[in-house]
């Protein structure tokens, strides 16, 4: 009896993961369209710390295409959305590449002083929204 394939290692799909984070590190994982529906995908997934990260990418092979072992963004608004990734895309095997994410904040230094930041602004506007009723 045949082993099942792992999804993406064929080549037969309808999308190209770029993953930039390792699965492992994940407890929950949810797809979200980026754009109109079927383009762009993340691939979201949730730690056990409750934080949540992208850990892949999903390109509509409508979208890319591969030259020489590289992928190659062909839509626009999928590219501009892409900017989170640093470095190459490397393939790896079938549909799946991996790149770097733009910046990896280890969660042992989280919250950072901007997500603070953001935090107690976001509490100052919560309460200034209830006192106005």
């Amino acid at each position: 009896m045949a082993k099942r394939k792992a999804p993406g290692t064929t080549g037969k799909g309808k999308f190209y993961r770029i993953e930039v984070r390792p699965k492992s590190d994940f407890k929950v994982f949810r797809i979200q369209d980026v754009g109109r529906k079927g383009g762009l995908e993340r691939l979201a997934g949730k730690r056990a710390s409750g934080s949540w990260d992208t850990v892949s990418w999903l390109v509509s092979k409508d979208d890319a295409h591969t030259e020489r072992g590289k992928l190659v963004i062909d839509d626009k608004k999928a590219r501009t959305a892409l900017k989170q990734i640093r470095g190459p895309i490397v393939h790896v095997k079938g549909d799946v590449f991996r790149a770097h994410p733009a910046r990896n904040i280890p969660e042992r230094e989280k919250p950072t002083l901007a997500m603070r930041r953001a935090q107690k602004a976001n509490i100052k506007k919560a309460q200034k929204a209830r006192r106005k009723k």
